[in-house]
């Protein structure tokens, strides 16, 4: 199995390559969702869009106590690798996929059970209950299949191989955009049929590069032959995962909170900001996967005890992220009409409006949240998760407080949820910024221990 050593060579290329296929990988995952979003609403109407819309925001929420544990699990392994520690990863594997299936096997039991009191929590309206309960219920059973998926991700981007994440990727999008045209479009299963095009992509994957791990990998094999805990192990990945997870978790608390406050807008307000969310996610992701590799690349540095070239990753880091997001930020704004009407019908005009509102107020600042990817990434990898969540904390308190307080004034109402987003954002990397000014010698040490 191919493998990359992230502790030598030149920083900038050795970055850049091993987050490319990352950065591949969420395009291609994006773009499903974009063309899941232009499905369902071109072909079921825009109730239909407002109900994929707003259950996405839950399925994000879920899925990131998962994508949580493994992003920590990961920080770990590439730990292990950097210091080429042996013994010590395949320990790590073992006690990272105990957590991880045991929270996947608890995570689809409480969903499941307890569907009608999400729907309720989430002020769906009325019309829309009983399409996005049906969509709902289907895709809580590919939950299992995002925690493989991810675990082996995580595993394999830890030993620097990102090809294979991508590729597996590829395969389930392309399976599921073919799925979703032939269920929507053609056989007109609306928002059911696009639960079930998920699902099935996601389990097709999982499978995939479960299999592919399993026989290019010996260490795997080795673990999983021998499963055994060791009690320092599972400290180890416990400390790292569920403060991961807890940053994930109340990052996509927060954002699921101001759906429900989104909702409480009505249908046209959900279908815009479901129109306008995808375009947001697909244009500041590339900065979130880069902040992922970015982790992983101080991550195996620490582990090899290499403080020079992880303080050289962060200057190249910063100056890349700040590069893309202030070009991509100058091209949305041209674009964000067009690309409302990739998804809205130019008769609902109202509904293109408040998505155009959404991206020029929240577009323009996209350098906010490409710095505060760094910040999560680089705090996780020199061990102080906490910290994540501490900016977390912060960037979606604030967003949350504002979004309530400012949308219940009627001068200003919808809008000012939209002006929460880049203020979180901007307060978080202050913080950030701050602790690392402050602690700078003791988070990189000239010598490492």
């Amino acid at each position: 199995m191919r493998q990359k050593d992230l502790t030598t060579g030149s920083v900038f290329t050795t970055m850049f390559f091993f987050s490319l296929p990352m950065i591949l990988g969420n395009i291609l995952q994006q773009g499903y969702n974009i063309v899941d979003t232009w499905v369902v609403g071109q072909f079921a109407g825009s109730a239909a869009l407002a109900a994929v819309g707003s259950a996405f925001a839950l399925m994000t929420f879920l899925t990131s106590v998962l994508l949580g544990l493994c992003m920590g699990s990961g920080i770990v392994f590439s730990m292990c690798f950097g210091r080429q520690d042996e013994a010590s990863l395949k320990n790590s594997v073992c006690a990272s996929s105990l957590l991880t299936a045991a929270t996947a096997a608890l995570l689809t039991a409480l969903s499941l059970l307890g569907v009608d009191r999400i729907i309720m929590w989430m002020n769906i309206p009325s019309e829309i209950t009983d399409i996005t309960k049906d969509y709902l219920i289907l895709v809580f059973c590919g939950i299992p299949a995002i925690a493989l998926y991810n675990f082996f991700g995580a595993y394999l981007k830890a030993l620097g191989n990102s090809m294979a994440p991508l590729l597996f990727l590829g395969i389930s999008t392309l399976l599921n955009v073919g799925l979703d045209l032939l269920l929507v479009a053609v056989l007109r299963q609306g928002t059911a049929g696009a639960a079930l095009a998920t699902v099935i992509s996601q389990y097709v994957s999982a499978a995939g590069i479960g299999i592919y791990t399993w026989f290019k990998n010996h260490s795997i094999r080795s673990s999983f032959r021998h499963f055994a805990i060791n009690g320092s192990s599972l400290r180890e990945i416990a400390g790292f995962s569920v403060l991961t997870c807890v940053q994930q978790s109340v990052m996509n608390l927060g954002i699921l909170m101001v759906q429900g406050l989104v909702n409480s807008f009505g249908t046209s307000v959900m279908a815009a900001f479901a129109a306008a969310v995808k375009i947001d996610a697909f244009t500041y992701m590339p900065a979130q996967e880069y902040g992922n590799a970015f982790s992983t690349f101080i991550a195996q540095n620490v582990g090899a005890k290499k403080p020079k070239r992880i303080v050289q990753g962060i200057r190249y880091a910063v100056l890349t992220v700040v590069s893309y997001c202030l070009l991509s930020s100058f091209i949305l704004w041209f674009l964000a009409e067009p690309l409302m009407l990739i998804f809205i019908s130019p008769d609902e005009t109202a509904i293109v409006a408040e998505g155009v509102r959404y991206l020029h107020i929240v577009g323009p600042l996209y350098c906010g949240i490409g710095c505060l990817f760094l910040f999560y990434g680089l705090y996780r990898a020199l061990g102080r998760p906490a910290v994540s969540v501490v900016l977390t904390v912060v960037s979606l308190g604030t967003r949350v407080a504002l979004s309530y307080t400012l949308s219940a004034l009627p001068s200003i109402g919808v809008v000012g949820i939209w002006w929460s987003i880049p203020i979180g954002w901007g307060l978080a990397d202050a913080a950030g910024l701050l602790y690392y000014l402050l602690n700078r010698k003791r988070l990189i040490p000239a010598e490492m221990p």
